[in-house]
């Protein structure tokens, strides 16, 4: 009571409160609209001073990710959004400097190219029709604001494919190849030298021999920045606490399995009696037994030995009907199958049919207007023709068939039982070979000749009923209890020890790029490869994340920002060319000589000789693509000697004997027009590439997927 009495008191003090509370509340969403992401971003990306707006994008990735369909993933769609916005900002960038424009006449054109093999937009004619455009655009207007924004976007992007198509039609235009360029490949192609050369293989020095620093590493990657730029990157490991179900839970798995086999009773509250539920063994209605009881739904058709698991298909095919098999355990499932029947079918059929359509069958098209009954009385009416005269159903096939297949002569090719609709497929599956008939399916009706069939093998119809094994919830609360205690652990210790006392598996995954979806052996996770980046997580931190099946207890394990190489990845490649440097050096010291054969009599090598070496293929026999070694070759008048040249393979010296020039021809055109054709087609994309290498891109990707 004096706790009200206060609060009576102090009424008004507690209004001001609220209110100023309700004030900063709202203050605040003020100054963070329109920001769904950290430090108020609210752009997925800025490239060359264009930003690409994080809500529009967004609204890109959906609707392409709709369009992939039901297999495909945000980070996909993400990816294939991202690369068509990044070109789009690019080239209208380019497009706008060279006063590029697109007419309306050129934009419909595009539009009809694209629509030409959508049936909504053909006449009769199979003509796009500007009259049935506007009808659909009306439509989608009026009914669906979503399909006409869908619809302004596939125009604006057909205007900028055709402003994209005439910039770089206008850069192959202006792709000549000279006369003097073509002379020129005609005598790299087919002007050759001879010489004699000897080489000092770097392989003579051991590597071990030969030590290259990481400072050494560092200052070459310092001068060839160009060649050792990357992205951002991170190396991480982690642990995996699989949610497995134990053994308890394979065994009562079994038994659960293995109680649907017998009849059991049951209480009805309704009767207020006992009612005895049929089992496995005694069910007559097997498809209800299944679909109840089972976690896959019964499956009625014929399956051949192939086509059973292939650790009991021995088994199974031999058993007798009525037979029961199981429980049986393959992978992290229990099976439990009974043999309904047993039959010889072939295993494959060749068949050949007319389609008939009408009004309202399953595809059929906006041409078909005959009625059920008409499509049955001229389905008869072939029906008796093709039965008195074979030979007329590939004709009578091209001229009434309402499929693809009357190109054919109505011929379906070879199908296996179940791929053709059930009343078809039991047609030609269960009728000897020239059977014809008709038969009605929801495509229409056929007239069905079966054709060629295989060899009668053994088939069997299965009722099996599917019981995976789950873990329980003893078992799933075990195995967090496990990933918490590892993870608190790891957090203060060290991560290898504890994985290694604990018998786990350190999975390690280097070169992790900020935009990278997939994980090896996690599958697509973006939220553990934001976390690994976030400026807030070091090399070192630990974290937990529910994944699929489990947890992932991850660690970074370093960081590199976006920049040059560091020493450690580059050494691969820089390493074996200062490691070649150095052996060169110390090849050079060693030579003692100044001709071919002094060197060769003092390093313990023989002369080698190469003949017909062009300057484009520059092989040397036993030393392999030598290019600099044979453009100072072509440098070399005949019967001079070079200096030491530090090749790929080794130190050379060689002496040209003979320089044998191909003939002059009257004319080079053939070779510039080849040179030509040869650019064109790499061109668009070389422009492209250069140009996005030269844009300042600010990527926010990562901010927000």
């Amino acid at each position: 009571m004096a706790i009200l009495n206060s609060i009576r008191k102090r009424g008004i003090f507690l209004i001001l409160i609220i209110a100023l509370a309700l004030f900063a509340f709202i203050l605040s969403d003020v100054l963070t609209k329109g920001s769904s992401g950290p430090k108020g971003q609210d752009n997925i990306a800025t490239v060359n001073g264009t930003d690409i707006s994080r809500q529009s994008f967004m609204e890109e990735v959906e609707v392409t990710q709709r369009n992939m369909g039901p297999n495909s993933n945000a980070t996909q769609a993400m990816n294939m959004v991202w690369d068509r916005e990044l070109r789009r900002v690019i080239m209208d960038e380019q497009i706008e400097k060279a006063g590029i424009t697109v007419e309306k006449a050129q934009i419909d054109n595009a539009l009809k190219t694209s629509l030409a093999s959508n049936p909504t937009f053909l006449n009769e004619a199979g003509q796009v029709d500007d009259g049935k455009i506007q009808e659909y655009i009306a439509s989608i207007k009026a009914s669906s604001p979503e399909m006409y924004k869908q619809w302004l976007t596939f125009e604006e992007n057909t205007a900028s494919n055709v402003l994209q198509a005439t910039y770089y039609n206008m850069i192959k235009g202006g792709l000549r190849t000279t006369i003097a360029e073509g002379e020129q490949e005609y005598h790299f192609q087919n002007d050759n030298i001879n010489f004699n050369f000897v080489l000092l293989p770097y392989s003579k020095i051991a590597d071990e021999e030969v030590k290259v620093s990481d400072d050494e590493i560092k200052k070459y990657v310092a001068a060839h920045k160009n060649d050792f730029q990357v992205e951002a990157q991170a190396d991480m490991q982690y642990v995996f606490f699989s949610e497995q179900p134990s053994e308890v839970d394979v065994n009562a798995a079994k038994t659960a399995t293995n109680v649907l086999l017998d009849n059991k009773v049951e209480f009805n509250q309704d009767t207020k009696a006992n009612d005895t539920i049929l089992g496995f063994r005694n069910t007559k209605n097997y498809e209800e037994f299944v679909n109840v009881n089972s976690d896959v739904p019964y499956f009625d058709r014929w399956m051949f030995k192939k086509e059973l698991l292939q650790t009991v298909a021995d088994t199974l095919i031999n058993l007798n009907q009525g037979d029961i098999y199981g429980p049986f355990k393959v992978d992290n499932t229990f099976y439990l199958s009974k043999v309904l029947e047993t039959k010889k079918l072939p295993d494959s059929a060749e068949s050949k049919h007319i389609l008939i359509r009408y009004v309202g069958t399953m595809r059929a098209p906006e041409t078909v207007t005959r009625t059920k009954e008409e499509a049955q009385k001229l389905a008869d009416s072939i029906l008796g023709v093709v039965k008195k005269d074979k030979t007329k159903f590939a004709t009578l096939a091209t001229e009434f068939s309402d499929d693809s297949s009357k190109d054919n002569g109505g011929d379906l090719g070879s199908s296996t039982p179940g791929r053709m609709v059930p009343p078809f497929d039991k047609f030609i599956f269960n009728n000897p070979e020239g059977t014809i008939g008709l038969v009605e399916t929801d495509f229409g009706f056929h007239v069905v000749q079966v054709g060629k069939q295989s060899e009668p093998k053994k088939a069997i119809k299965l009722a099996t009923v599917v019981k995976t094994i789950e873990p329980s919830e003893k078992t799933i609360n075990q195995v967090f209890s496990d990933a918490s205690k590892f993870e608190v652990a790891a957090d203060k210790g060290n991560f290898d020890e504890l994985a290694k006392a604990q018998n786990l598996e350190i999975k390690p995954v280097n070169k992790l790029g900020n935009m990278d979806a997939n994980i090896p052996g996690i599958g697509a996770n973006r939220t553990i490869v934001n976390w690994v980046f976030n400026e807030d997580t070091k090399v070192g931190d630990t974290k937990r994340f529910s994944v699929t099946d489990g947890y992932v207890i991850a660690q970074v394990t370093n960081k590199n920002p976006k920049g040059l190489m560091s020493a450690a990845d580059a050494s691969a490649t820089v390493t074996p060319i200062l490691r070649n440097e150095k052996k060169a050096a110390k090849i050079r010291e060693s030579i003692s000589g100044t001709t071919l054969e002094e060197i060769a009599k003092n390093q313990n090598v023989s002369v080698q000789t190469a003949s017909e070496v062009s300057m484009s293929n520059p092989i040397i026999l036993g030393a392999n693509n030598e290019p600099k070694v044979v453009g100072i070759a072509f440098g070399t008048k005949p019967g001079e000697t070079t200096q030491l040249i530090d090749g790929k393979s080794g130190v050379f010296k060689l002496k040209t004997t003979a320089f044998n020039p191909a003939p002059k021809l009257e004319s080079y055109v053939n070779y510039a027009n080849q040179m030509s054709t040869k650019a064109i087609p790499a061109a668009q994309s070389a422009v492209y590439n250069a140009l996005k290498k030269q844009a300042d891109i600010e990527d926010n990707r990562a901010t927000f997927y």
